[in-house]
């Protein structure tokens, strides 16, 4: 088997290539590496294995220099005679910027650069696989508080949290049209976060607005609504063996469940470092959330903030904060992952649990505490401006 992976230097395609690179089925990994040189792009890749001390064969795993940006990319891939010999593709790369001023770079790299590779993908002539690597959140916020089925998504008609799984379902929307439905696997993970393993995350992506929360402490959404959170690890272990699985469906959740998602409550619990002085979390009325935005600038001297039940958490900002507008940042910037938490969506995996071996994965409340130690290490502010 001889593979194109996307997205090889970030989180969850760094997990897949070192997986892949292990499995005696592949005689080629070529990983798509954006980067000025060759010399670059070893280097890029490289440090994807060594990261946490995984072999590096050069024989076997190969960098492809292209950008998903580069509205010429498929041409340049087609001129690169070695693809010729590529049978599976994995398109695991995506902007997941929630930022709106990422908009015009997240349709670019999630819509154009999934048409650049699914051009340069039907030049193919041995073409056995193609796995787009999507996300469960398509289903927009159409679907609440149930636990949704593949079969529910995609809709035109869904209204989106965020452009980036606008863009994600656009995408998903172009390989099923596109790629033979016998040749084609659909793969939507639902909110990667933090890894089971007792070791620093190959990124902090999701973790940065669990640190967020951990230091805002007033949390504007329902603490038990369910999340349907996964690690990393276990994602990229399912999307491999479902690779490599006789399969039955085209499309699958890799989720955690009803039986398996957590709450914001217990998640926070588990993660919980309140024993350094910080108030208790308290959990309000989503309501409330425009005027924690504006409270740092005070504008509001009618706020329901200024009852006496928060003036703790008032006092703990005034401390923390300093007036600088950090405060009003970060909780700008945690919008849209209140939001999440309130859609109470789970996805259903029983498709997963047929096909695979893989198992459900451990709740999020079990293993995040593997990972709380991290925190201290995120950069709230850089988070905040790229959410």
């Amino acid at each position: 088997m001889n593979v194109f992976i996307t997205g090889s230097t970030g989180f969850l395609a760094g997990e897949l290539a070192v997986l892949l690179s292990k499995r005696p089925q592949i005689r080629r990994l070529y990983c798509l590496v954006r980067a000025n040189d060759e010399q670059k792009a070893w280097s890029r890749l490289q440090q994807v294995f060594q990261f946490h001390g995984d072999a590096f064969d050069t024989t076997k795993v190969i960098p492809v220099l292209g950008d998903l940006a580069d509205s010429s990319l498929a041409e340049k891939l087609y001129r690169l005679k070695d693809l010729g010999e590529v049978d599976t593709v994995i398109h695991a790369a995506a902007d997941t910027s929630f930022a709106p001023s990422s908009t015009e770079n997240v349709e670019r790299i999630n819509i154009g650069g999934t048409q650049q590779i699914l051009t340069w993908t039907q030049s193919l002539p041995n073409l056995e696989t193609f796995v787009y690597v999507g996300t469960a959140s398509i289903c927009g916020t159409n679907l609440t508080h149930c636990n949704i089925l593949e079969d529910q998504s995609p809709s035109t008609s869904a209204a989106h949290v965020v452009r980036y799984c606008y863009t994600k379902m656009v995408g998903e929307m172009s390989v099923t049209h596109a790629i033979p439905r016998e040749k084609l696997l659909v793969v939507r993970p639902s909110i990667i976060m933090g890894d089971t393993r007792d070791w620093t995350p190959r990124s902090y992506v999701i973790l940065w607005a669990l640190a967020a929360v951990n230091t805002i402490r007033l949390i504007p959404s329902n603490p038990q609504a369910h999340l349907d959170i996964i690690p990393v690890d276990y994602t990229a272990e399912a999307i491999v063996e479902l690779l490599f699985a006789k399969r039955n469906w085209t499309t699958y959740h890799i989720s955690a469940g009803k039986q398996s998602s957590s709450t914001l409550e217990a998640i926070l619990r588990a993660a919980d470092d309140s024993a350094d002085g910080r108030p208790p979390f308290k959990y309000v009325r989503h309501e409330l959330l425009q005027q924690m935005k504006k409270w740092p600038k005070k504008l509001l001297p009618q706020s329901e903030l200024l009852n006496p039940e928060y003036a703790r958490y008032l006092d703990y900002w005034n401390t923390t904060f300093n007036g600088n507008g950090n405060l009003r940042m970060l909780v700008t910037a945690m919008g849209p992952y209140f939001r999440f938490m309130d859609l109470n969506q789970t996805f259903d995996n029983s498709r997963l649990l047929a096909d695979t071996s893989i198992g459900t994965p451990p709740p999020a409340h079990e293993y995040v505490k593997k990972t709380t130690r991290h925190l201290n290490k995120i950069d709230l502010t850089a988070g905040a401006l790229d959410p």
